[in-house]
């Protein structure tokens, strides 16, 4: 079972085996198949102990090499603002296939240009398209780990329709012409296993994909899985009286952003009063874990406790996802956010920074973050207890952030929203951080 478990990433799909058979009547299975489940679940969490950080000299590469050198654009400046990419999508948007269309009486909701995918009703009757993409420059200096954030990036949005399975994934990849041949040979094949190793634990694999030159390094990809209604939940369900649910704390954009300051004195001279190395390296390492762990655990149970709405928390940051969702609404709603999980240390660090992250007004951008969740109120807490369950694997969290009341489609952060210091888990579990094998 240990080699089942370690070599072919289908854990999640065994262990939805075992929770179907907790409905096997006979008490003494059932009191089996949890010590089994348990068991195999320490057994994935062995394999999965931390390694060392990446090591250039270790490929024979200078020991000053960075990835996250091979582009000049993070955080923001990756992304067009929201209110000039709203405008230049519009002509997009001007067409008559936006509308739900029926099949044997049945409607099939569609969804278009504005949310985390496409949804597209096919011609044949009865099932749906659900499809998106997505890419990004690198952020963490581990090659490895910047494929599985990569990879994990492009099935968010999945994930935020609450779709599980992913039937097919491309993988987009522009090899930066700055890099010298060696460079390439040692550090491309690293992020590749690291976007194949992260496909692989969401049950799907990479078919094709492009591959170019670039200035930069790009990472990305397109997935596509093709769906029956119930595989799916339209994200503009949202009703007053809903709970708002986030299952990855907020930062990451500070914790790699800070890390990098580690080698430049004049910005670690600004913070230093305010954090220790040890703090920054744990933050670092606590948020590539989180950026490279699936959103898929979240996606599964957002149909057991019904949610009505989700969106993934990227580039835009928590405000204006939320916006972005709030806005898809059916009801008038808006959205209150009162408290802001954020990894430890990088509340305060932001707050030294001045502006500089926009981190407390919910601008800060996230890469491959959590899932903000719309959920009856009287689920969430059960939400928050079920996904922290040995049986998911460990590492899983979530918060109630905020409520769903009436309104006018707009999303806020209240004046002085809780703060929730989410202390690293680093030392415990882990991401499989290892090239080419899997938990």
């Amino acid at each position: 079972m240990c080699k089942y478990l370690k070599n072919n990433f289908h854990f999640y799909n065994l262990l939805s085996l075992f929770c179907s058979l907790l409905d096997y009547p006979n008490p003494s299975v059932k009191w089996c198949v949890c010590v089994f489940a348990v068991v195999c679940c320490k057994v994935v969490l062995l394999n999965m102990s931390v390694r060392e950080s990446f090591n250039p000299e270790s490929y024979e590469l200078d020991k000053n090499f960075r990835l996250t050198r091979f582009t000049e654009l993070k955080g923001t400046g990756c992304k067009v603002p929201q209110e000039v990419l709203q405008k230049l999508l519009e002509s997009l948007q001007e067409n008559h296939y936006q509308e739900d269309e029926q099949f044997l009486g049945a409607v099939m909701p569609r969804l278009g240009i504005g949310m985390d995918t496409c949804v597209i009703p096919l011609r044949h009757g009865g099932l749906s398209l659900v499809q998106t993409t997505d890419y990004i420059y690198p952020i963490v200096d581990d090659p490895y780990m910047m494929g599985r954030i990569a990879c994990a990036n492009v099935l968010s949005d999945l994930y935020a329709m609450g779709v599980t399975e992913c039937d097919n994934m491309l993988m987009l990849l522009g090899v930066s012409n700055k890099l010298t041949e060696k460079e390439r040979d040692k550090v491309m094949p690293l992020v590749i296993q690291g976007f194949k190793d992260a496909s692989e634990e969401a049950g799907t694999s990479i078919t094709g994909g492009q591959t170019v030159l670039n200035p930069w390094i790009v990472l990305g990809g397109v997935a596509t899985t093709v769906c029956q209604p119930n595989e799916f939940i339209m994200p503009d369900n949202a009703v007053p009286g809903d709970v708002l649910v986030l299952t990855k704390p907020l930062g990451t954009q500070v914790a790699v952003a800070v890390h990098q300051w580690l080698d430049i004195p004049e910005k670690w001279n600004k913070i230093k009063l305010v954090v220790t190395q040890e703090d920054v390296e744990l933050a670092y390492q606590e948020a590539m874990l989180n950026m490279a762990r699936l959103n898929r655990t979240a996606a599964g149970l957002m149909h057991t406790f019904n949610a009505h709405a989700a969106t993934d928390i990227t580039g835009f940051g928590i405000l204006g996802h939320a916006q972005n969702l709030a806005r898809q609404q059916r009801s008038e709603v808006s959205f209150v956010i009162h408290n802001l999980p954020v990894l430890a240390k990088m509340a305060a660090v932001s707050k030294a920074c001045g502006n500089m992250f926009g981190l407390m007004h919910g601008t800060c951008p996230e890469t491959s973050g959590g899932l903000l969740i719309c959920l009856p109120r009287e689920q969430a807490a059960r939400f928050c207890a079920e996904i922290k369950s040995p049986k998911y694997g460990e590492g899983h969290q979530a918060w109630i952030i905020g409520i769903v009341e009436k309104g006018n489609r707009t999303a806020r952060i209240i004046d002085k929203p809780r703060i929730i210091e989410v202390a690293p888990q680093v030392a415990t579990q882990n991401v499989n951080t290892t090239p080419g094998t899997t938990s």
